[in-house]
């Protein structure tokens, strides 16, 4: 589940908020079917709102997989002469890179597997059985595909490509960017949980975001609050997004293990990704520490010291925390 922040509302996100010679702007509406949220300090320019919804348009018209004529759906069906935009080369080269800075734990084109477990648009198996499963399998990896003079040239029809575990964090970017090209310094941009900030908030100081406990009954408290400076931040969870069997009566979570084609087994509740990278980069990284599990999240955080993370787990009936260091965390 990616909408896992609540929002420290008397910091931020007022309709119009004043600090000594300056006036915070606030912003929202709805975007990749959830919210969005943009807080920013006037500028001269200004900020025009149809511009902010004809960026998300093309984002969707370029990566939905929930609209039937977008450019990744018409691929989906096997349309190998669509011309992909920017949007979508930069969004298949961040995806390639993770994709072996994770050795495949994080790969949009597990999608055929999300699908047939009933967490995408279409395609759910029902009693999905290991053997169906295996039969899926080989249409997964990212290695698969490639971009060649703007087309995306897949190894077999059946491949089915899905963004949506980087596209909120990649519209976020989009979006500060635009804000940035409006000569905007100080803003921060929330779509669906994932974040990027840069500047200072309306008191002057670092933008403050507050993570959500993993609470199962849907009641939301928070865990600790992290401090943003020119960073982003994303996170994943598994304890609100499940199905349940109805038959077992057994819950399986949405992030799939692109090695096995079964969701996630691990004691990891959720994981919040912090850098000055890119929000895309984060939102992907935290999808691909979800599905690996908490030792080998550590391990590969030992690897990259440029992103930072929290990490809420459960061990021994208890619910416990892990933090980098150099994280601007302070505890509820």
């Amino acid at each position: 589940m990616k909408i896992l922040y609540f929002y420290i509302f008397s910091l931020f996100l007022f309709s119009c908020s004043k600090s000594p010679g300056h006036i915070y702007k606030n912003m929202e509406g709805l975007a990749l079917g959830t919210s969005f949220h943009i807080t920013y300090k006037e500028s001269k320019d200004g900020l025009n709102e149809k511009e902010i919804d004809s960026l998300i348009y093309l984002i969707n018209r370029s990566m939905s997989t929930y609209i039937p004529s977008s450019d990744i759906s018409k691929i989906n069906k096997g349309d190998s002469t669509i011309v992909v935009d920017d949007f979508f080369k930069e969004v298949f080269h961040k995806s390639k890179r993770i994709f072996e800075e994770t050795e495949g734990a994080f790969d949009p084109t597990v999608g055929i597997i999300v699908n047939a477990w009933g967490f995408g648009p279409d395609g759910q198996i029902a009693n999905l059985d290991s053997s169906q499963v295996s039969g899926l399998l080989k249409y997964v990896g990212f290695n698969k595909i490639r971009l060649d003079d703007g087309k995306i040239k897949k190894k077999d029809k059946e491949i089915y490509i899905d963004f949506n575990a980087i596209a909120k964090g990649y519209t976020v970017d989009v979006i500060g960017r635009y804000l940035e090209m409006k000569k905007i310094e100080h803003y921060l941009v929330e779509i669906g949980g994932e974040i990027r900030a840069r500047g200072l908030n309306t008191n002057g100081k670092n933008w403050k975001i507050a993570i959500e406990e993993p609470n199962y009954d849907q009641s939301r408290s928070f865990q600790s609050i992290i401090e943003l400076s020119n960073q982003s931040i994303a996170t994943s969870g598994n304890y609100r997004k499940f199905k349940v069997d109805s038959i077992t009566g057994e819950k399986y979570a949405h992030t799939m293990d692109a090695k096995t084609g079964f969701p996630s087994k691990s004691n990891l509740l959720s994981v919040s990704v912090i850098s000055e990278e890119d929000c895309a980069d984060v939102d992907a990284y935290a999808t691909a520490m979800m599905a690996v599990g908490l030792q080998k999240s550590k391990i590969f955080l030992k690897r990259y010291p440029n992103l930072n993370a929290f990490l809420i787990y459960s061990e021994d009936g208890k619910t416990k925390t892990f933090s980098t260091s150099n994280l601007g965390l302070n505890k509820n």
